[in-house]
């Protein structure tokens, strides 16, 4: 059977209609088959059009695996990716063709590369308050950049899932956020008030206008379009930048880190494993349980402090009071979005 035939209804009909599969997923099996397809037939000297299924053999995918990290220099972490998407064809293979049963076996056998794990990168409190503070809220998107790393701190959310974020998911009277992780699964979690009260304004005065299919979107970014986790991902890396220095940055990522310091902060304060997996959207507890490794031993007074100014309602925010006239807030406001 030709294998074009399998790969048409792997991507139409496997993993769309039958695993439910996300849209980052199936982006993800497509980059990996754009790099397997044309390999395998150069390997095997034939068209892509005239690869069979009886090629997929464990030689040439190892084979394949190799290449990614000799030639094209992935990490060993992007090689396990790409195996993971051929498995996947694997698998749809032994359940919808019996006869090569055996074949897929072979394929499903291949084990994943070990890799050294990194060190969990987490900012402090007092890290975390100085980002904070190089945002420039005179800017025409400091409002909403501002917004975004609070509620990325408070959330622990990633960046793919603040990206996809709907005005329907905001629940100001609740104080809860409803966001969509991986695998389709949706996780309600409840916000710091100071997060509330700054999500509120943002929707009401900052908001960019939206084009029309962008409407139901929460963070819009400069082209009227929902704005895109690569976007997030620039913003948080401005503004640590701005705050920290380059040898503290080797050790973190701009999303993740807060995502970590959000995971070290429900730990520090004494909340179960089960409230950080449910809060972080883990789909098993393995995944929680690398945050029992850190030594989470730090200053009390910058604990504190921090805890203070995240609880600190909105009006009594230094930052933002030397910008805002609060008795005058409807003048300042529009003067701001003239900017």
């Amino acid at each position: 059977m030709k294998l074009a035939t399998c790969m048409y209804q792997f991507f139409d009909q496997y993993l769309i209609r039958i695993k439910g599969c996300s849209d980052q997923t199936i982006k993800a099996y497509r980059d990996a088959f754009g790099l397997f397809l044309p390999f395998a037939a150069d390997r095997l000297g034939i068209k892509i059009k005239s690869l069979q299924i009886e090629h997929l053999s464990a030689d040439l995918i190892l084979t394949f695996l190799n290449h990614l990290e000799s030639d094209r220099n992935n990490r060993t972490i992007t090689r396990n990716h790409r195996l993971a998407a051929i498995k996947s064809l694997a698998k749809m293979i032994r359940l919808m063709y019996p006869q090569n049963r055996k074949l897929a076996e072979t394929i499903l056998a291949i084990p994943q590369k070990r890799t050294q794990k990194q060190l969990i990168g987490f900012l402090y409190p007092d890290e975390i308050l100085k980002v904070f503070q190089r945002v420039e809220l005179t800017k025409k998107d400091g409002f909403r950049d501002y917004t975004i790393l609070h509620l990325l701190e408070d959330s622990g959310a990633r960046a793919s899932e603040i990206a996809t974020l709907k005005l329907d998911y905001f629940d100001p009277q609740n104080a809860t956020l409803g966001i969509l992780g991986k695998g389709n699964r949706y996780r309600q979690i409840t916000l710091k008030p100071k997060t509330v009260q700054l999500i509120k304004l943002y929707i009401a005065k900052y908001r960019t206008t939206p084009k029309r299919l962008y409407q139901h979107y929460l963070f819009i970014n400069q082209r009227g379009t929902h704005i895109t986790r690569h976007g997030i991902y620039r913003i948080c890396k401005i503004y640590l930048y701005r705050a920290l220095s380059p040898k503290r940055l080797k050790d973190i990522n701009p999303v993740h880190s807060f995502r970590h310091a959000c995971a070290v902060r429900m730990l520090s304060c004494g909340k179960s494993l089960s409230d950080i997996k449910n809060r972080l959207g883990h789909d098993n507890i393995e995944s929680t349980m690398i945050y029992l490794h850190l030594d989470l031993r730090r200053k009390r007074q910058v604990q504190k402090e921090f805890i203070e100014y995240t609880k600190s309602n909105l009006s009594d925010d230094l930052k933002i009071n030397e910008l805002i006239d609060w008795e005058n807030r409807k003048d300042i406001l529009e003067w701001l979005d003239s900017l």
